[in-house]
């Protein structure tokens, strides 16, 4: 199965431009986006309905073999090494905009919440999302076989 937009031209700029402005059209405010190429990391964070949400993206690595190798394992020339990364990067921002317009019509719609919709991206007080958090706590649970507090912060702030 290929992946959506695996062969978009539409530059990752554009791509960031268009969530800002389907977000904007919702109601979402205060944009910040960034980009570690060393970590194979970039983000998008925004403000909508007296929240703050980051959506972590994990983009591919230059040295990944699926960019310096060719199918057969051939070495790929550098100029379409760095043309097979740059397409897989403008995979994921496409990917990212098509989600985010998903969450907010069905939003729109009627069909669910922002909060629903957001739940797993919505940042806690110490800068983590509440995705991030659960899970840790959720693998912890999983490997003891005991209940943990899905978001340790709250329990923190609860005093417990």
């Amino acid at each position: 199965m290929t992946k959506y937009a695996e062969n978009t031209s539409v530059s990752i700029e554009k791509s960031k431009a268009e969530i800002e402005q389907t977000l904007t059209r919702y109601g979402a405010g205060q944009f910040v986006s960034g980009t570690d190429l060393d970590k194979g990391e970039a983000m998008i964070m925004f403000r909508m309905r007296d929240r703050n949400f980051r959506f972590n993206i994990s983009m591919p690595l230059q040295t990944d073999n699926a960019f310096t190798l060719t199918e057969t394992g051939r070495t790929r020339v550098k100029e379409a090494a760095l043309k097979a990364w740059e397409r897989a990067g403008r995979q994921k921002w496409r990917a990212l905009a098509l989600v985010i317009k998903a969450k907010l019509e069905a939003v729109e719609s009627g069909i669910s919440t922002v909060e629903d919709e957001f739940l797993a991206w919505t940042m806690l007080p110490d800068g983590t999302t509440v995705s991030q958090s659960a899970q840790e706590a959720l693998a912890v649970a999983y490997e003891s076989g005991q209940m943990q507090t899905l978001i340790p912060i709250l329990e923190k702030k609860n005093g417990s």
